[in-house]
């Protein structure tokens, strides 16, 4: 009778085990996707990749999946590769169809959950390039806890249009350029033709840049993978030593939870915030800490940016593409110099199975001479953090702002009341939207909209328009990382559930305060009591589907906008 085998060490998570006679028809499965009788007591590293056609942020993530196989290969473990989805914020920004760009996270991090879940997998390396795969392949990495790296898919080349850096935010505000007649239609189409010159996420320092920097802040990447050029040799390599990576953090019994600590949290957040950071950067990180089960808060990004700097004069706000950052050393001389300020933890644990103080050990705190991208302590652009949690009455859960200083720290106007994106798209392309106006756009919250929108087209236009700086918006939904100007998201309670913004009407004046951290409602108690009590929920917007589903278990924007935030209850 033939010995009954035990699982070998470094098989940590398989099941069903694989080297079991029992387990003969799970080998014949695997054969013919190339497994020979040796690979099955090796530790099976699934290997999640965002290919897909749908946009130029991920069309290049099938060869970088496939050096990773390489790397997991070669460092003795057996690879398998599969996919995921992913959408086009680009694509469906100012559509119905952004409604399910924020929706994905949750689709994606519960699709790699499933596979790496059922197949038994024992690591993961996840490969991201888009604003919404990213946090969701860190979500299912921390829910599952195996040793895992996250690889991000690198940044695009600028465009070039008139001898200027031209990127996709560009496009959109030539849009509210050419509606203001300040740009013909011949500009309109070679911004457009020119924008995106091929493989890479979005240019600037806008939501998928903000999110690599994060979770190399975090220690779930290997050491500048945020700062590398999409089409590149780094980048070849950083994909194939993270297939390496996993297998030593197997060796060394390193998961992701040992990374994802709460000072790793802190980490992020400061790294964020000295780069001049995407707002949605609040969304994914409170999503990426619950799914680790550490506790974060909105507050925290108000604590840390006390004592943070702006430094990075990157797009939108700032001059310069993130590829100018690349080609002056890329993120980790910025990390040297907020750990050696005291601003990091530097014993918090890496995913190259040290900490962040010995990943930065041998790297100097400084920049090439003349550079104008990072900016030192003395000479910040803005000394505190530009990421502003706002509270009020008309934000009695907290509303986020991104407000670099360029946009001054004080507006009151009347309200510009619309209940979707497109009335109010339509109103400010329409010209009728003046100086003095807070442009409120409600019943865009997770579950209003639901989704939660970003509302590039509105603040592209205003600022493509000259408005910029005479004009005010704030929303329950989102913002790209590519808005900029007098911007305020995230309002809670939303609209939907008859949060304060429901109540707002026309005219009604409003105070923003970024000094004092208040947004107004210059209403009186009387006169909201009474408007609430007259307000009814209006209908769900839909019945069935995905979007439904996610609406009727989406939590508020001041918790992440997760699904499965309360399921012990």
């Amino acid at each position: 009778m033939a010995s009954k085998k035990t699982k070998p060490a470094h098989r940590q998570f398989s099941s069903p085990m694989l080297d079991g006679p029992d387990r003969a028809p799970s080998r014949a499965m695997l054969h013919p996707v190339g497994f020979n009788n040796d690979d099955f007591s090796k530790s099976i590293i699934g290997v999640a990749s965002t290919w897909s056609m749908v946009t130029p942020c991920n069309m290049h993530i099938d060869r970088l999946a496939k050096e990773s196989c390489k790397g997991v290969d070669a460092a003795g473990g057996k690879s398998i590769e599969f996919n995921t989805i992913t959408i086009s914020d680009g694509i469906s920004m100012g559509t119905e169809g952004m409604k399910y760009s924020l929706v994905s996270r949750e689709v994606i991090a519960d699709s790699i959950e499933t596979v790496v879940g059922c197949e038994g997998m024992d690591g993961v390396v996840a490969i991201g390039g888009c604003d919404k795969n990213m946090p969701a392949c860190v979500m299912a990495m921390a829910r599952m806890n195996r040793p895992a790296v996250f690889v991000y898919g690198g940044t695009i080349k600028p465009g070039c249009f008139d001898g200027k850096d031209v990127d996709i935010v560009s496009v959109f505000e030539a849009v509210g350029q050419h509606s203001a007649g300040k740009i013909t239609d011949t500009e309109l189409d070679g911004v457009t033709e020119t924008a995106i010159p091929g493989p890479g996420s979005c240019g600037g320092m806008y939501t998928a840049n903000t999110m690599a920097s994060a979770i190399e802040a975090l220690g779930m990447s290997l050491p500048n993978s945020s700062a590398q050029a999409a089409v590149s040799e780094e980048k070849m390599m950083d994909c194939f030593d993270a297939g390496a990576a996993v297998m030593n953090l197997i060796k060394n019994d390193i998961r992701p939870r040992d990374i994802m600590t709460r000072k790793a949290f802190e980490n992020a957040i400061t790294v964020v915030t000295a780069l001049g950071g995407s707002t949605n950067a609040v969304l994914h990180l409170l999503a990426m800490a619950q799914a680790a089960e550490v506790k974060l808060s909105i507050d925290d990004f108000t604590r840390i940016g006390k004592k943070t700097p702006l430094l990075a004069d990157l797009k939108p706000s700032g001059a310069n593409v993130m590829m100018k950052l690349v080609e002056i050393g890329g993120t980790l001389p910025l990390m040297k110099m907020l750990l050696n300020k005291g601003l990091l933890h530097g014993d918090c644990m890496t995913v190259t199975g040290k900490t962040l103080a010995q990943n930065l050990s041998k790297v100097k705190a400084s920049y090439p001479d003349g550079q104008t991208v990072i900016r030192d302590f003395d000479n910040p652009i803005k000394e505190d953090g530009h990421l502003v949690i706002l509270y009020g009455n008309l934000a009695p859960e907290g509303a986020v702002a991104k407000l670099t200083g360029k946009e001054g720290l004080h507006f009151e106007g009347k309200a510009r009341v619309f209940d979707s994106e497109e009335a109010s798209m339509k109103a400010i392309l329409g010209g009728k939207i003046k100086k003095g106006d807070v442009v409120v756009i409600r019943r865009e919250g997770p579950k209003g909209g639901p989704g939660m929108r970003e509302m590039l087209g509105p603040t592209g236009a205003i600022m493509g328009a000259g408005l910029g700086n005479d004009v005010a918006l704030i929303t329950d939904g989102r913002f790209s990382g590519g808005s900029h100007g007098f911007v305020i998201g995230h309002v809670t309670p939303e609209a939907h559930v008859g949060g304060p913004i429901a109540l707002i009407k026309n005219g009604d004046k409003i105070l923003i305060d970024a000094k004092s951290r208040e947004i107004t409602l210059q209403v009186s108690k009387k006169e909201l009591k009474e408007r609430k009590e007259k307000w009814k929920q209006p209908k769900p917007r839909y019945k069935r589907g995905v979007l439904a589903k996610y609406a009727k278990l989406v939590s508020s924007a001041s918790t992440g906008a997760v699904t499965d935030g309360d399921c012990d209850s």
